[in-house]
C-alpha cells in the first residue's frame, strides 16, 4: 500500500498544486514549513544509506567522477543556456540554474530501480553529489548568475550543510547503530518523503499562485528542456565510452532527476517565491519523465 501511494507521486503533486492555485490561502501561510520540511526529506534519505554506499566509491572510481562531472558540468550549463535561449527573466533563471547546480535526487534511486538500472551506483552517486554540493551548488550559482543577480555564496554553503548534510549524516549514523530498530520506519519514510515534497511544492504554487497563467507554458518548456538534456547527456556520454546499457540507464536517471526540493528551499531563503517555481515544476515533471522512461526500459529488458 506504502509502495503504491509513494509511486503516485506525480499525481498527488499535480492534484495539490491544483488546489493550491483555487484555493492559495490554504498553503501560502506555510512558507516557513519549506525549510523543515526538505531537512526532513534528507534525514530520510540518510535513512536509505550506509557506510558501504560510500566505500563503493573505490570500487568504480571512474564511473563517480563521470557521474558528478555529467551532474555538475551538463545540467547547469543546460539550465543556463536554456533560459537565455527562451528570455526568461533573471528571477526565473536563477530558479533553473539552482535546479541544475543541485545534486541528484532521491527519487532517482527508486526509478532506476524500476529501470533495472544499477541501483547501487545509483545510490552512491546520489551520495557523492549530495556531498559535493556543499561545495559546486553555491560556487556554479554564482559562476552562472553573478553577473545579472547577487548570490551569497557563504550564505547558500552554510544553508546546504544544515539542510541537507547534517540531516543525512543524522540519517546514516541512526541507520548505522540502529537499523533493525529503525526497519519499520524505513519503510514508511518513502511516503513522508513524498508527502513533505507535494506539500512545499503546493506552498511554492500558492506564494506565485497570480503569476502561474502569464508563467506557465515558456517555464514548463523550459523545465521540460532542461530534464530532457539531462536524460539524454547521460545516457549518450557513457554509450559513447563503451559502457553497457545498465550503467548509461543508471547515469541518465542520476543526471535528468535532481534534488529540486534544494533548488526550492535555496530560492525562497535567498531570492523570491518566483525563483522557487522552476524548481516546483521540475518536482513534477521529472518524476513524469522518469517513471514513464522506468517503464518503457522495463519492457524493454
Amino acid at each position: 500500500m506504502i509502495h503504491t501511494l509513494t509511486r503516485l507521486f506525480p499525481l498527488w503533486a499535480i492534484l495539490f498544486s491544483a488546489l493550491a492555485w483555487w484555493q492559495p490561502a490554504l498553503f501560502a501561510g506555510l512558507k516557513s514549513a519549506i525549510l523543515p520540511l526538505l531537512a526532513l526529506v534528507m534525514f530520510g534519505m540518510g535513512l536509505t544509506l550506509t557506510l558501504d554506499d560510500f566505500t563503493r566509491i573505490l570500487k568504480m572510481p571512474k564511473l563517480i567522477v563521470l557521474g558528478a562531472l555529467l551532474q555538475f558540468g551538463v545540467m547547469p550549463l543546460a539550465a543556463w543556456g536554456i533560459s537565455l535561449l527562451l528570455g526568461l527573466n533573471p528571477l526565473l533563471t536563477a530558479g533553473m540554474v539552482l535546479v541544475g547546480a543541485s545534486p541528484g535526487g532521491t527519487a532517482s534511486n527508486v526509478v532506476c530501480y524500476l529501470a533495472k538500472g544499477n541501483v547501487a551506483l545509483s545510490i552512491t552517486l546520489t551520495a557523492v553529489s549530495t556531498l559535493l554540493a556543499v561545495l559546486l551548488t553555491p560556487w556554479l550559482s554564482w559562476l552562472y548568475l553573478n553577473a545579472s543577480i547577487d548570490v551569497p555564496v557563504l550564505q547558500m554553503l552554510m544553508s546546504i550543510v544544515q539542510l541537507i548534510i547534517a540531516p543525512v549524516l543524522l540519517g546514516i549514523a541512526l541507520n548505522h547503530f540502529l537499523h533493525a530498530r529503525l526497519r519499520p520506519l524505513q519503510h514508511a519514510f518513502p511516503l513522508i518523503s513524498v508527502a513533505a515534497i507535494v506539500l512545499i511544492i503546493a506552498i511554492i504554487v500558492a506564494l506565485n499562485h497570480e503569476r502561474l497563467g502569464e508563467l506557465s507554458l515558456l517555464l514548463l518548456l523550459a523545465v521540460v528542456l532542461h530534464n530532457l538534456t539531462g536524460l539524454l547527456g547521460g545516457y549518450a556520454v557513457p554509450r559513447l565510452l563503451g559502457y553497457d546499457t545498465t550503467v548509461c540507464r543508471t547515469l541518465a536517471i542520476e543526471v535528468g532527476m535532481q534534488n529540486s526540493g534544494l533548488a526550492v528551499a535555496l530560492a525562497m531563503k535567498y531570492f523570491a517565491p518566483l525563483a522557487a517555481l522552476p524548481g516546483a515544476l521540475f518536482s513534477i515533471w521529472h518524476n513524469l519523465s522518469g517513471s514513464l522512461l522506468a517503464a518503457l526500459w522495463r519492457r524493454s529488458g
